[in-house]
Formats: structure tokens, sequence, C-alpha cells
């Protein structure tokens, strides 16, 4: 079955933006399309206050709702209608009977020019020209049939535009004593509501436009600065796992400071430490395979003429053999699997404060009672030097510094004699604590002692099945795990030899 492809973030990011545009530009096209009506709404709200004051000032002075009594009301209340456009009044009808825009000085006039003359609300005459003459038959039209076929006892907000203006009219019922007797219609230009609106259409476009160009630069940045370099992780990582020859340089990476950075560091020593250990566990088993074939070989030597022999103290002289090359073959796989199994826990392992010598104490004790259990005249002394209260304490991991000491102290044991003294000095230094151990030995025939720390070392004690080569190459890698070092000398003065472990302190 084929894999399915996944998407990449900078995809996904940019969908999910997508998206969120989407539903925020469908709530702008709800709230724009009621931008309007709500404007239009809050004007008709204070039409309904000058018609209140309109039927109220009517009633009080008694006004008959006649067209010559209505515009004697017009003429002598310009005051109330100052802030509108026009204020109309219809009878039951839908008949125009007032208006503040038509106070004609003579009635014949619309029959015998195309030129209106009018007087305004303030007593001035102008003249009204045919598209103007127009507009007032057109909305004296629109009033009408909203008299007729649309009204229903509640008051109605006409909108319309004309010639690029537009207009808003509230037409309410005029009711004296319980019955109805015409129309009010007020009407004012309102064309501030359009560009209300085109303010704030304007205005969210501009802000979809700065937007979109933050998440442009945002999606540029996070694609460049984030998402390659991780991309080409990922193909670093890809070609170290399908162990491809193709060349892929993260180095630009290391000077990086942040995550990103920090990641591509963290990811190259994981690998520089994952090709150790496996060209480390290659050579581990190359150097196996041949120190197991040496005692095989004499093993098989030895079992070919122990069948042949029949003489008991040449059979008894084989048999040792055997059985000393059979020890040394399962110290070899006995010592090889802890050792796999160390390096694997290492990794797991959490350091903490220790005190180092208690360690050293604790495991010299074991080390005493063992020889005085098998009747061997080896004693262990310890010397502290230059130790403040706080110098012998460590950050390590408590049992790996026991195998430590337990593996040099073997080591010097199993090359002294009778009656001979091992030495562990115990001294502070300003960073270090360190640990000198010495032996009365033979001490080393090579002219360079560091080599008994690789791993199978040639120089071994005559009791070899009971040491594989492998304790102090061990304990070389525990010592490098701590950050500490190190090295072996003969002594100077004194036969023998000495080793010397230096541990950071804690601090």
């Amino acid at each position: 079955m084929k894999q399915k492809k996944s998407a990449s973030i900078l995809r996904k990011f940019l969908l999910f933006n997508l998206g969120v545009f989407s539903v925020l530009g469908l709530f702008t096209i709800v709230y724009l399309k009621a931008v309007q009506p709500n404007l239009v709404k809050k004007r008709a709200a204070n039409h309904y206050v000058i018609i209140e004051n309109t039927v109220d000032h009517l009633q009080r002075l008694k006004i008959n709702f006649t067209k010559k009594d209505l515009r004697t009301f017009l003429l002598s209340t310009r005051f109330l209608f100052q802030s509108l456009d026009r204020v109309q009044f219809f009878d039951m009808d839908g008949n125009l009977i007032g208006d503040t825009n038509i106070l004609d000085l003579d009635q014949n006039v619309f029959t015998r020019s195309d030129i209106i003359i009018e007087e305004t609300i303030d007593g001035k005459i102008r003249k009204k020209n045919n598209s103007e003459k127009l507009a007032t038959e057109q909305n004296k039209n629109l009033v009408k049939e909203t008299i007729l076929n649309k009204y229903q006892n509640e008051p109605i907000t006409i909108s319309e535009k004309f010639q690029n203006n537009f207009f808003v009219s509230t037409l309410s019922r005029i009711n004296f004593e319980n019955k109805d007797v015409g129309y009010i219609v007020v009407s004012e230009q309102a064309n501030d509501i359009l560009n209300a609106v085109k303010e704030r259409k304007a205005f969210i476009i501009r802000t979809v436009l700065a937007v979109a160009l933050v998440i442009l630069i945002f999606s540029l940045f996070l694609n460049k600065y984030i998402l390659k370099p991780i991309g080409l992780l990922v193909s670093y990582s890809e070609a170290i796992k399908k162990k491809s020859n193709k060349n892929i340089d993260i180095k630009n990476f290391f000077v990086r400071e942040d995550e990103i950075g920090k990641l591509t560091k963290s990811i190259d020593e994981m690998t520089r430490e994952l090709q150790k250990r496996t060209t480390r566990a290659e050579t581990f088993s190359n150097d196996l395979a041949h120190e197991i074939r040496n005692p095989l070989a004499s093993l098989k030597s030895a079992s070919e003429l122990l069948d042949k022999t029949t003489k008991k103290v040449e059979s008894e002289k084989l048999l040792t053999i055997i059985n000393h090359d059979v020890e040394r073959i399962e110290r070899l796989i006995t010592d090889y699997s802890q050792m796999l199994k160390d390096e694997a826990t290492w990794s797991r392992e959490r350091m903490s404060k220790i005190n180092l010598i208690e360690i050293i104490n604790n495991v010299a004790e074991d080390f005493r009672q063992d020889l005085k259990n098998q009747n061997k005249k080896i004693d262990i002394v310890i010397k502290k030097k230059n130790i403040s209260e706080n110098g012998y304490y460590i950050l390590g991991i408590e049992n790996r510094l026991e195998q430590v000491v337990a593996n040099l102290l073997d080591n010097s044991i199993s090359f002294s004699e009778e009656n001979n003294k091992i030495e562990i000095n115990i001294e502070e230094n300003l960073n270090n604590i360190g640990i000198l151990i010495k032996d009365e030995g033979p001490g080393f025939s090579e002219t360079s002692p560091q080599k008994i720390f690789k791993r199978f070392y040639s120089n071994r004690p005559k009791s070899f099945g009971k040491h594989s080569g492998l304790g102090l190459n061990i304990v070389k890698n525990i010592v490098e795990l701590h950050s500490g070092t190190i090295s072996a000398s003969n002594r100077v003065k004194k036969r023998g030899a000495q080793v010397e472990v230096l541990l950071p302190k804690f601090s």
C-alpha cells in the first residue's frame, strides 16, 4: 500500500490561514451588509421623534388636515424641520397635500412651465429644473404606492438612491381623536451613510491587505529560517538512515544560537556518537574474534592430544590447558556482553552529587575482606591530601565510579605479590579531585603505558582466565563519561605502576 504523502508545515500553515481568512471574509460580508440597514434604522429613529413632535403641534394648534392649513402650518413652523431635507403630508388616498419642498406661490405653475418656482422654508425663492421635478414626481409615486399597498399600521422606512444621492424617508400614519386623517413622510439626504459604509469597506480592505502582507512575510520567514532547515535536517537524517552517499551540508546551522542551531548540533553529535558506537562495536567484534581464535586453537590442539595420549600426567596437563582456555573464552564472552550492556545503559543513567571518598572507602574495604578470605597479604592504604570540607563531592553515577575503583584495584592486585602494598592517594586541586593508585608490581614494559587502556591489552598477569583485557578499557570509557581523564605510568623512585584519575569537582 502506497504511503500517503503528508503536507508540509508551510502548506498546512497557508491552508489554515486561508480557512481563517474565509471565515473572517464571510463575517465581514455579513457585517457590511448589516452596516447600512443599521445606520438607516438609527436615522429613522430620529425621524420618529420629528414625526411625534409634528403631530403634537398639529393637534395642539388644531390644524385641519387640508392643503391650505398645512401650507400655513409649514410656513409658520419651519424651525421644526431645519435639520431635515423634506417633510410631506398625504391624505388617506395617497395624494400630496403638503410639502416643505413645494410651497408654491402659484398652483398653476406646475402645468405651464418646466421651471418650478417655489418658496423655501426660510422664505427664499428658488427655481427647480426638470431633474428635480422628476425626482419629486418619483418620490410622490413611491410614497403613494407604499401608502396604498404596503402600509400596515406600523411606520415604514424607505431608503433609495437617486442621481448619486441617498435618501432615507420615514412614513407614518397621522391619527386625530382616534381617526386616521392622513400620512406624514420625513425625508433626509443621507449620503453620510454611504460614506460611512465606504469608509468601513476601505478600512476592512486595507486591514485584509495588511494582514495578508504580514502573513506572506511571516510565511517567507518561516519557510527560509525554520522549515527549510528542518527539511534539510530531515534529509540529513534520512540519508544517514539509508546509508546514502548523498552529501548534505548542515554546518551553516552550527552558528545559529536558536532552537534550530541547538537541534542541528544535537543531531550532529548524536550521529557522530552513533557512528562511534558502530565503529567501536565493529572493531570490538573483530578484536573479540581475534582473541577467541587463540584459545580456540589451543583448545583444539589440547583436545586432539588428549584423545591420543595414554599417560595420566600428560592427560592432566592437557586438561589444565583445556580448562584454562575455556575459562579465557568464558571470561571474554562474559565481559563482552557486560560491556555492551554497560554502554547501552550509560546514556540512560542520571548523574547526582556523590561522595567520592565514601565510594573509595567502601570498595577498598570489600577488597580487603576478599584478600583476607583468600589469605593473601596485600595491604591497601588510603591517603588523603588537601581535601576541603566540600572537596570530595563530584557529579557522577555511583555504581559506575565503584566499577572504576574496583577495576583499578583488581588490576593492581593481579600484578602484586605477597606482602606488597597498594596505595590510593586522594588529592584535591582547584577544579578536580585526583585519585592515584600505586602498586609494587613489575610495572609496564611498554614504552607508552597508555596502551593498557586499549581493548585486550597484551601484558596480562598469569591468571589471565580471570582477566579478559577489557577492564581498563571500560574504566577509561566510564572516566570519560564523567568528563574526566585517566593516565598510566611507571613509578619513578620505586618499582611498580601507577594509574591517575582526574574527575571534576561538584560546583
